[in-house]
């Protein structure tokens, strides 16, 4: 019996993960298995898991290691029968550990994409608050400059799109996935993807995931 093919990805955000994961998802036979889906999914159908995880959010506090990866590999062991996707998952080393015992990753794959470009990224990102809909002024420019294409009314920045937050969410985010990708990096398993953008790392990662798992047949190119 052939084993199924299990990776994770990492990246700072504003690095391009859901861009990326959409395409391997689409390229290849993966189920894409985000943690928020699974947190917000255990919480609404008030699993004991998801029920004991809302008492920490309630405080405002972190939810624990331990709960966050039961969390998880519950949802793998689900989906024991499929090539998966974890995305946003592990957050810290203790994380990667435990999962670790828990189940096997055959690849850890981490985006990196210089701060300055994540940065200028995302300060150009802007949303029209009622709705949620996001404009991007190098990609997804408004029709009319700072305003809603529906409904006229202007556009707005969120404060942690701000490069001020940005810079200081990277800050945070470098310090705690270091000992993450060293812990991926000592088993073997980090594979790391250097570009400016998705379309850079794209074809790169396409390359390596086509090696180590089925392309859809009908998608038989890295476009």
């Amino acid at each position: 019996m052939i084993r199924q093919f299990r990776a994770l990805i990492l990246g700072a955000p504003g690095s391009g993960k859901g861009t990326i994961s959409s395409r391997i998802i689409r390229k290849f036979d993966m189920k894409h298995i985000a943690s928020g889906d699974i947190l917000r999914s255990n919480i609404l159908n008030k699993t004991e898991l998801g029920i004991t995880a809302k008492k920490y959010m309630d405080k405002g506090q972190l939810v624990p290691d331990e709960i966050m990866v039961n969390l998880i590999s519950n949802e793998l062991n689900l989906n024991s029968n499929v090539n998966w996707l974890l995305d946003g998952f592990p957050r810290t080393r203790k994380q990667a550990e435990i999962l670790g015992k828990k189940v096997q990753v055959d690849v850890a794959l981490n985006l990196v994409v210089p701060f300055d470009v994540i940065i200028a990224r995302i300060q150009q990102r802007w949303i029209h608050a009622p709705s949620g809909r996001v404009y991007n002024t190098d990609f997804n420019a408004p029709k009319v400059p700072g305003y809603d294409d529906i409904t006229g009314e202007k556009l707005v920045q969120r404060d942690d799109d701000k490069p001020e937050a940005v810079s200081k969410r990277l800050e945070i985010y470098s310090q705690t996935v270091k000992p993450v990708l060293d812990y991926y990096r000592d088993a073997g398993i980090l594979e790391e993807f250097h570009g400016r953008t998705s379309d850079e790392m794209w074809p790169l990662i396409f390359k390596f995931l086509s090696s180590r798992t089925p392309c859809k047949a009908d998608f038989n190119d890295a476009k």
